[in-house]
């Protein structure tokens, strides 16, 4: 059964659901995360961590609707964690609104629990065992299951409360239905694979919306029973709590979270632990921590056991004990599909993903994997995907942009709000005569630059273009442009070296002044001899007037 399923369009590749996964059971394909069914052990981290809250659960309260409707009687398992989840209100209030809501009554699960608790202190003081794992948590069942399947003789194979609860209510009431309402998302699995005891599962959101929808108010009351010692069920040691605990040679000890779990199942598949009985519980608190005690409530462990405590008796409920035969329940192999890939599989990768040698493994977790080694298996098996390397794609891209930078004709300057210099690159250290971008790092821009054009962009958000500058400590005319970035609070400039263009403009200049001085001397030059002919050819045609005159009047004497 998929319990849980995925809104894609909201997963951002976070992978913080990766990195909460006790068992690595997702994997990202097109940018989207996906649960992989028969690796994952529905502890619900994934659902409780989301930040986009991209997962969901199967709702079934349309099925208990239908149930409902067919007429047939409908009776209600309430999980005993209900006294940490709705505040002040005891079993008679779940009752009253849980019958408005058309079920036939309620019962505790704790009365199940009663019968499991039972069987187990039997189970140690009549049969040959060694190390004996309680079944209660359906999260490891399914651990045990699928990664430690060796261990399959050491889990007590028999039925879990809510169960050994509902078979109770079908043995009373031969044509019932049951429901059951808890915290947990794996008991939706459970209920779907062991068919014929428990007809739906809802969770505590599913209820408090439901009961929402009619209108229907909890009323906060609260009568305790001293014969309620198994409501300790929901609670870290508190199934052992409600055993004897006398079995002769047996240690007992409790362990919750799915890490201090495994980490026992290691020393046991090892050959560490004998005559031992172990309370498992996937969830940091047991059932009180459960993925889906409701977001609203803010939990708190201490304060959800005390709630517990305070509503639990301290002796068993009246029951009748069912036969052993009747509790057992059979866990079979659940085989994964991963293969282990060779080392020259995981080495090739790992070049992949810019890991050449173990210095370069970070193992930052980033990616959700403990170490670079896993991620690479992750990849060959198809779990993962090599831009998942934040380190990888952050080096890559510096790589890229510092190839960029570093070879750009311009020089680049980035400064904080200190006007501290905090990047430099090779054109800027070549215009300011430096060899080394250590030798400034950190220090104060006035150490290399005028500070007052950073200063001015700063204060008054002004940025500047293009604005020519003449460097005398270097002796280079630039072309300066300041940017202030808001975000990352940073100044960047831009410098250009326009020294060889400002030269030739000079020698341009300098060349066409000379060209009009050498010009305005030949005009004046020119001038000064037309003048100069101009005054010969006068004198040379008065002259010749003066002869030709005298020649005439000479002729005209004669």
């Amino acid at each position: 059964m998929d319990c849980l399923t995925l809104k894609k369009s909201n997963c951002k590749n976070c992978y913080k659901c990766i990195r909460h996964c006790p068992v690595k059971a997702i994997r990202f394909s097109g940018n989207q995360a996906h649960i992989i069914g028969n690796e994952c052990i529905l502890c619900g981290q994934c659902f409780v961590v989301c930040p986009q809250d991209a997962k969901r659960i199967v709702n079934e309260v349309e099925k208990a609707k239908v149930l409902i409707q067919t007429g047939i009687p409908v009776y209600v398992s309430l999980a005993p964690s209900f006294i940490a989840n709705y505040d002040d209100v005891g079993i008679e209030s779940m009752r009253e609104a849980l019958k408005k809501l058309g079920f036939k009554d309620v019962e505790e699960t704790a009365i199940g629990a009663t019968y499991v608790k039972n069987e187990y202190d039997r189970m140690l003081r009549e049969e040959e065992r060694d190390v004996v794992i309680s079944s209660c948590c359906h999260s490891i069942n399914l651990l045990i299951q699928k990664q430690f399947p060796s261990l399959l003789g050491y889990l007590a194979d028999v039925v879990s409360p809510m169960q050994a609860h509902c078979a109770d209510i079908k043995r009373r009431v031969p044509n019932a239905k049951c429901v059951f309402i808890g915290p947990c998302v794996a008991k939706k699995d459970e209920a779907d694979h062991y068919k014929g005891l428990v007809d739906a599962v809802l969770t505590f959101e599913e209820l408090t919306n439901w009961l929402k929808e009619e209108n229907i108010t909890l009323k906060q009351q609260v009568v305790s029973d001293d014969q309620s010692r198994a409501r300790f069920f929901p609670t870290t040691g508190g199934i052992l709590k409600t055993m004897k605990t006398n079995a002769p040679g047996y240690t007992y000890m409790a362990l919750d979270g799915v890490e201090n779990c495994i980490a026992a199942l290691k020393d046991i598949e090892n050959g560490h632990i004998h005559k031992c009985f172990i309370e498992m519980s996937a969830c940091v608190g047991s059932c009180i921590g459960g993925p889906v005690m409701e977001k609203y409530h803010k939990h708190s462990i201490i304060k959800d056991y005390i709630s517990v405590s305070d509503y639990a008796g301290k002796e068993d409920f009246d029951v009748v004990q069912p036969k052993s035969d009747d509790m057992r329940k059979h866990f079979s192999y659940i085989e994964r599909e991963n293969k282990q890939p060779s080392e020259t599989e995981i080495f090739n990768v790992l070049r992949q993903m810019g890991k050449f040698k173990p210095s370069d493994e970070l193992n930052c977790g980033s990616c959700g994997y403990n170490t670079c080694r896993d991620k690479a298996i992750a990849i060959i098996q198809g779990k993962a995907e090599i831009s998942m390397c934040l380190p990888f794609l952050k080096e890559k891209a510096e790589s890229f942009s510092d190839t960029i930078v570093n070879n750009t004709p311009n020089g680049l300057i980035v400064l904080n709000e200190m006007l501290e210099v905090q990047q430099i690159n090779k054109a800027m250290l070549h215009i300011m005569n430096l060899r080394n971008a250590n030798d400034v790092l950190g220090e104060p821009v006035v150490r290399i630059l005028e500070p007052s054009v950073f200063m001015s962009v700063l204060h008054t958000g002004r940025e500047v273009h293009e604005q020519k500058t003449y460097l005398a400590q270097y002796k280079r005319y630039v072309e300066q442009s300041v940017i202030y970035d808001r975000d990352s609070r940073m100044l960047i400039g831009i410098i250009r070296d326009i020294t060889e263009e400002e030269s030739s403009r000079e020698k341009r200049d300098s060349i066409s002044r000379q060209t009009v001085e050498v010009a305005d001397k030949v005009v004046e030059k020119q001038m000064r001899i037309v003048q100069e002919i101009a005054s010969l050819l006068g004198e040379t045609a008065a002259e010749t007037k003066i002869a030709l005159t005298k020649l005439k009047e000479s002729i005209k004497n004669e």
